[in-house]
């Protein structure tokens, strides 16, 4: 008996000894990311990590910074959801398709061949889709395995709350519960994609309408925030004086701004966008959360970004479709897997013309010809790596602005600049254009400027 123990040893050590030694083929592929694709729509850099509103609360944006890389100085393709979505799908800048415009229709300059989820569809990835990628429903482009719109119940205004606003800034409580809102139910789609086992890479898209007006959410996001404590972002009436006129027919002082002060509500608009940006980040983090549960936490980007920014009276503008700081500046954050560090913050200045090709690049795809921005995993491995190129906005046919980490340059299409040193005057409120000594600055800017400007495409539903 002993000697059969010690026989059935023997081959037991000898077995484990073959299988340990086996040589590991180095032609077996390494199996490719899977890639979470968060958008946030009409979200600007008030966020926790970037500090631009004290009273910003975003647990789980900051949380996913903690984890990756978060750029303080990124910049949207266009100040407005359609052309930044359709570049930033794309990969090809405003100037180049002619879409300029939310009231366009990209389709025709953009043939679905070269949209981002076409391309991962390409590769043999399966490839979802849910809430706001495109700019709507009609626009969801490309190829979809599976593409969930968003759905929600009846949204009913809390009956606290005296109207829905003032004039076009529309605001107000909701006496609905957070499961009824559209945007909980995008994020149950993405939260059943992530439990289930599957046997392709994916790529899953999950596209959050808010915070973008109305800035209505359930009563408890704004019981969040007093109204007596609210803070107004920075602001100097005599802001515009020496704004050029096309930027003041960007501004529209007498619009929506005029309204607001008449009315008297102010904080009151500011405190809604603050409440809905923090219900936002509470979808975000169910996301994240169920990622985290998943079999795929080790093996996924996250990367999440919004479509632009947005003016909440700062150079008496409301809305995006201008081209300083606050309706161009928005959020990019990355979490990949073995490569970046935790809690890292970018400086480097990039647009998100650098999504597509970064994408490609870690997930091992082959970048397209068309692609017009360059790959950032070099400043995701080291945000302080050298980085020369400036980020690009565009709104309207001819109208461009060129930032750096020191400048921002505009020019419009009737010719009017206007130059900002962003160093010494963080709130652009003293425009250099005009002066002689900085014209060496603007002509250095300007070489960055679009060298063509495509046609503006027509209007949807034209024939």
């Amino acid at each position: 008996m002993c000697h059969c123990f010690a026989k059935s040893c023997w081959w037991l050590i000898l077995c484990v000894w073959m299988v340990a030694t086996v040589p590991v083929n180095a032609d077996e592929p390494v199996p490719k990311p899977n890639v979470l694709f968060i958008a946030i729509d009409d979200l600007n850099h008030w966020v926790g990590h970037l500090g631009r509103h004290p009273q910003a609360r975003t647990p789980n944006l900051d949380r996913l910074a903690s984890q990756g890389v978060s750029f303080s100085r990124a910049y949207c393709a266009a100040p407005a959801c359609n052309p930044s979505r359709a570049a930033l799908m794309s990969g090809r800048r405003p100037s180049s398709t002619g879409c300029y415009l939310n009231s366009q229709d990209w389709r025709p300059a953009i043939p679905e061949t070269q949209l981002l989820n076409s391309h991962f569809a390409r590769a043999g990835y399966v490839v979802w889709g849910a809430g706001k990628i495109y700019h709507g429903p009609q626009d969801r482009g490309g190829h979809w395995d599976d593409y969930f719109a968003g759905h929600g119940g009846r949204l009913v205004r809390h009956p606290e709350a005296p109207d829905d606003g003032v004039g076009g800034i529309k605001f107000y409580p909701l006496a609905n519960p957070d499961e009824e809102m559209p945007d909980y139910q995008v994020v149950d789609f993405g939260i059943q994609k992530l439990r289930e086992k599957h046997d392709r890479p994916f790529f899953l898209a999950i596209g959050l309408y808010k915070p973008h007006m109305p800035f209505a959410v359930p009563k408890k996001w704004f019981d969040m925030f007093p109204l007596d404590s609210i803070e107004l972002p920075p602001y100097r009436e005599d802001d515009l004086e020496d704004v050029p006129s096309a930027g003041r027919r960007m501004a529209r002082p007498e619009g929506d701004h005029r309204a607001i002060l008449s009315s008297g509500r102010w904080r009151e608009a500011v405190r809604a966008y603050l409440a809905t940006i923090a219900f936002a980040d509470a979808q975000v983090g169910r996301l994240l959360d169920a990622l985290d549960q998943s079999q795929y936490r080790d093996n996924t980007i996250v990367v999440l970004w919004s479509d632009h920014g947005w003016s909440l009276g700062e150079k008496s503008h409301w809305r995006k479709f201008a081209l300083w700081e606050e309706p161009t500046r928005s959020v990019l954050i990355w979490r990949v897997p073995g490569l970046t560090a935790a809690g890292q913050q970018c400086h480097r200045t990039v647009d998100f013309l650098c999504v597509y090709p970064t994408l490609c690049e870690l997930a091992g795809l082959d970048r397209p010809e068309h692609l017009e921005g360059r790959s950032i995993v070099s400043l995701l491995k080291d945000p302080q790596a050298p980085w020369e190129l400036p980020a690009i906005t565009t709104y309207g046919r001819g109208n461009h602005t060129v930032r750096t980490e020191a400048w921002r340059y505009i020019r419009y299409a009737n010719g009017d600049e206007e130059l900002y040193n962003e160093m010494a005057d963080p709130f652009e409120y003293q425009n250099l254009a005009g002066r002689s000594d900085y014209a060496a600055i603007k002509q250095e800017l300007a070489r960055w400027l679009p060298a063509h400007d495509a046609p503006d495409l027509p209007p949807r539903g034209s024939q």
